[in-house]
């Protein structure tokens, strides 16, 4: 019978000879792989840094820029005191960890937490569940994070391997993006203006512009590696607006990995990586040095109507050589153009689960909750007596399902948790489009959006499928969906309107690719599926900055279940408060 133990009665001599017997085949079994607890310290500062012939002082960690790198292995625990001695309020989001029961520490500012004020401390404590690869760490309140971010590297468990070729080394490339300006101040000037943000001067990897930009040829991520060796490098797109291609000169990589999961393998020479995303390819170098530098190179995809930073961050692939060969041939990468939606199109549906009885995908095959949420820009009305720079005198605005969402003054998670959300949240954000219309056809005339906290209610370990549909209103483009607290399964997508009555018949309930962040197709629509089985309360938002800060995220609030371990535990005693 299921759910129910039978106990039977056993004499002392009995029990002893079956404890014995026990504890000799326990004995015989593989030593299970030992967790570790590892703890770091965040301090957050602010120190001078030189790009582009332009000192500015920037908050970072511990004086790094990038920050520093985080290394766990699957099932350990992280202990993360963040101490704040800047003026500006922080929190840390560790991007794609799903939380299990710890949401007091995911990060998000007037999310999950207050944030940490000048002079406090926070300690952040999670556990590594099911991540095996790259993720990433990055502030998440206002735009602290285009300098305030790291990687976090998932080594298997001890004694596990990886399902491939192990690399002879392995290589993190974060790609950012640089201001001259404060980023603080761009944000702020826009959103009291209403109109664009001041774009980035320059991309980075690993913090370097490198020499295609003015004043930077020092300032050039290199990475020298020998013939015959087999590199993993772990991309990570830190990038605050941007969806970027990278490739590396005459030569192919093989994608083994996507936001800390794992994939069949495939051959690509050009990488597509949205903002939120990581993704872990294999280089095999030449079997003989080359008399030849290989350019690596990352540009913008984009597709909206609006103003980028349309320049090319390059890096440098040197082979090891003998000293007396020089004037190296220099070779560079074709990217696709700017535009490309097609190119990125075909490389995403490329990603497939695993799907082995090792790295199962288990995909929900029926549906409890279904949701169809529009993804678009909008506008805002003007403030009486002021002028606005957005389109037509407005201020811009985004929303799902037409809803922008601002963030309150206290803290979602508290509010929900102690039964506080009068006039903090409401729970009853649209299932679907209030307004519907050809949604990638001709935009309607009234394109205000409407401001309001509304959340969605679930109840624990739903079965949920959510349609994103990209819009036209201000000019179609891709919008790259982070969800906190969940892994969810891409199991559709399309260009156009989403039809649901031949669209699901097209869906794969067999390998999915399983991410937490995902690009919106460029005038097209995406499904994903996910259990809710992560008690708290979750955003899920544009990884574009600037739509974030328009208002496009929405947060899922998922009810405790009935066992001790479905229920979210009280917060800790050093949260910070409001």
């Amino acid at each position: 019978m299921r759910g129910r133990m039978a106990f039977h009665h056993f004499s002392p001599p009995h029990y002893l000879a079956i404890l014995f017997f026990v504890c000799c085949v326990v004995s015989l079994l593989p030593k299970p792989a030992l967790c570790a607890t590892r703890h770091y310290t965040f301090n957050i500062v602010q120190h001078n840094v030189t790009r582009l012939c332009h000192t500015k002082s920037i908050v970072s960690v511990n004086g790094q820029f990038p920050g520093p790198r985080l290394v766990a292995r699957e099932g350990d625990q992280l202990i993360i005191k963040v101490v704040n001695h800047v003026a500006n309020n922080i929190t840390i989001h560790w991007h794609g960890v799903r939380q299990l029961r710890t949401g007091w520490a995911d990060g998000p500012a007037y999310v999950t937490q207050c944030p940490i004020q000048t002079g406090h401390t926070y300690t952040y404590n999670f556990t590594l569940t099911g991540h095996r690869g790259t993720l990433f760490w990055h502030a998440h309140i206002s735009w602290l994070r285009s300098t305030v971010y790291g990687p976090l590297i998932i080594f298997p468990r001890r004694n596990e391997s990886y399902p491939f070729e192990k690399p002879y080394k392995e290589v993190p490339i974060m790609f950012g993006e640089w201001w001259n300006a404060d980023p603080e101040a761009v944000i702020s000037q826009a959103l009291q203006t209403g109109g664009a943000p001041n774009v980035s001067d320059a991309y980075t990897i690993n913090g370097l512009p490198g020499p295609l930009y003015n004043c930077s040829h020092k300032d050039t991520f290199k990475l020298k590696v020998q013939p015959g060796k087999t590199y993993m490098l772990r991309l990570i797109n830190a990038a605050m607006n941007d969806e970027l291609y990278f490739s590396i000169a005459n030569h192919s990589v093989t994608v083994v990995e996507a936001d800390a999961l794992y994939v069949k393998p495939f051959k690509t020479d050009v990488v597509v990586i949205t903002p939120g995303q990581t993704t872990n390819v294999l280089l095999k170098t030449k079997p003989t040095s080359p008399t030849a530098t290989f350019i690596m190179a990352a540009a913008p995809y984009f597709t909206g109507q609006g103003t980028i930073d349309n320049s090319t961050v390059a890096g440098i692939l040197e082979y090891q050589h003998d000293a007396s060969i020089a004037n190296k041939t220099v070779v560079n990468p074709t990217l696709p153009a700017v535009n490309a939606t097609s190119f990125v199109a075909n490389f995403t549906r490329k990603f497939r689960s695993l799907a082995t009885a090792k790295f199962p995908a288990n995909v929900p095959q029926t549906v409890q909750k279904r949701f169809y949420f529009t993804i678009g820009l909008g506008t805002s009305p003007c403030p009486a007596n002021t002028t606005c720079q957005g389109p037509n005198g407005t201020k811009f605005a985004a929303s799902v399902n037409n809803i922008s969402f601002p963030l309150p003054s206290t803290a979602l998670l508290q509010s929900y948790f102690f039964g506080k959300s009068n006039g903090v949240f409401t729970t009853d954000f649209p299932t679907q489009p209030t307004n519907p219309y050809n949604y990638t056809g001709t935009p309607p005339n009234n394109t205000i959006v409407t401001n309001a906290t509304r959340t969605v209610v679930l109840q624990f370990n739903t079965s949920v499928e959510v349609v994103l549909q990209d819009t036209s209103i201000l000019g179609a483009e891709s919008h790259p969906l982070h969800l906190h607290g969940f892994n969810f399964f891409v199991v559709g997508e399309g260009f156009g309107n989403y039809d649901p009555n031949k669209d699901p018949a097209n869906f794969n309930l067999v390998d999915p690719v399983e991410r937490n962040t995902v690009g919106i197709p460029s005038g097209g629509w995406l499904a994903i599926r996910f259990f809710a089985d992560n008690p708290g309360v979750w955003l899920m938002h544009c990884h574009f900055d600037v739509h974030t800060s328009w208002g496009l995220r929405m947060a899922w609030i998922v009810l405790n279940g009935f066992l001790p371990n479905e229920k979210l535990p009280p917060p800790p005693s050093d949260l910070p408060s409001c």
